[in-house]
């Protein structure tokens, strides 16, 4: 199957794969990243994405600094969340203004990611152009566990998770796939 083929598969399959028990879970697991960093790179979930809801108001209990993304001139940035949030052209909620702040960890959202790491996004190569230019930041997908794949399609343009936290657990990648 190609990437667009995927993407139809999994967007329906992601769809019917909602649980508050799994979500809790995941929430749960991600926070085990708590330790890794001070500013954390969150997007805010849309859809039948996994919710991020309890992750972001863990972290800022916690007193972590939380970036969401926010989408202009065809780049995302990871935006501190501060302020007045506003719908992107996509339909997601991001913050209106905002440079690009380095984060430490990139809670990126996925329709499925294979065993060697690589995530199969929306299409439009946003999270992989981010991941290149910061290359020093912590790269987690969140999913259920019926995201995970044996093997997906991917590009050279196209960069692996460090880890992808399910409500199974955390499952960490070889160092980068090197």
């Amino acid at each position: 199957m190609c990437k667009r083929e995927w993407r139809e598969r999994m967007r329906a399959l992601r769809a019917g794969m909602y649980s508050a028990a799994a979500e809790e879970k995941i929430a749960s697991y991600a926070l085990s990243f708590l330790g890794r960093g001070d500013r954390f790179f969150v997007y805010l979930s849309f859809g039948s994405e996994v919710s991020t809801k309890a992750l972001v108001r863990s972290l800022l209990c916690a007193g972590k600094r939380v970036c969401v993304p926010r989408i202009f001139g065809g780049e995302m940035a990871a935006a501190p969340l501060t302020g007045r949030l506003a719908r992107s052209a996509y339909g997601f909620l991001q913050p209106a203004g905002g440079e690009d702040a380095p984060c430490d960890v990139v809670f990126a959202p996925l329709l499925a990611a294979d065993e060697r790491g690589y995530r199969l996004g929306y299409g439009g190569g946003y999270y992989d152009r981010y991941f290149a230019a910061h290359p020093e930041a912590l790269r987690v997908g969140l999913a259920y566990a019926g995201q995970a794949v044996e093997v997906l399609p991917h590009g050279e343009g196209d960069l692996p998770l460090d880890a992808l936290v399910t409500e199974l657990g955390v499952r960490y990648f070889p160092a980068r796939n090197s």
